[in-house]
């Protein structure tokens, strides 16, 4: 379960996962400062809450992904969502591609 914000909590059902994005640098190598509009939807995030796993012959599969890691997902995957002012997006396992290891 996530708590966000000051009031609700989200708790993602099966493989679902809830994702905080992480957003890019707003400037090029070069200083330039990047607009709204130009910058490039995120694809990078932290895992703030991760659903129990999904069922497969009866029994339960747990995730692979951990609160608190940091993830690459498919750019166009999930939903997002307003919870208390903050933008979240929920995927599935599947949407993820990689963990990033530091």
């Amino acid at each position: 379960m996530a708590t966000v914000g000051t009031k609700t909590t989200l708790k993602p059902l099966a493989d679902r996962v809830v994702v905080r994005a992480v957003e890019r640098e707003e400037k090029t190598a070069s200083g330039i400062v990047l607009p709204d509009t130009a910058k490039e939807k995120p694809q990078e995030g932290e895992v703030i809450a991760v659903g129990p796993g999904r069922f497969e012959d009866g029994k339960r599969v747990p995730l692979d992904i951990k609160v608190g890691d940091r993830v690459i997902y498919s750019k166009y995957a999930g939903t997002e969502v307003k919870v208390d002012g903050e933008e979240l997006l929920i995927l599935r396992e599947s949407d993820v591609l990689a963990i990033v290891e530091k």
